[in-house]
């Protein structure tokens, strides 16, 4: 199974992409942003940010997006719907969290 793009942006002054993808029974978001807006507001010219949702979220994202458990192309088609904004990795972190769903995650810088 390949990654999809939840977002893509690019112009003059930064370009973003946020993935997902499944390591295993896990729902993998990555995102990373580059450019001279990045360096203005991090001061590094990129930032890079994952978040691990562990079987439990994956779960409870099919029942969220009515989708079969197991069924994770369809999840990953879901995702492309319902999350494909600027935002979508702060939203889907925010349901995590607002469900009480612990997620392992890193951003850098």
């Amino acid at each position: 199974m390949n990654s999809i793009t939840l977002y893509s942006y690019s112009d003059l002054e930064i370009k973003i992409s946020i993935d997902a993808y499944f390591d295993g029974e896990a729902l993998i978001i990555d995102g990373y942003d580059r450019g001279n807006k990045v360096k203005e507001y991090w001061g590094d010219f990129d930032y890079e940010y994952m978040v691990r949702i562990p079987a439990k979220g994956v779960d409870f994202l099919c029942d969220h997006l009515h989708i079969p458990k197991g069924d994770k192309q369809g999840l990953l088609n879901a995702l492309t719907h319902r999350y494909n904004s600027n935002t979508c990795y702060s939203d889907i972190r925010k349901l995590m969290n607002d469900n009480g769903i612990e997620c392992e995650g890193f951003s850098w810088p």
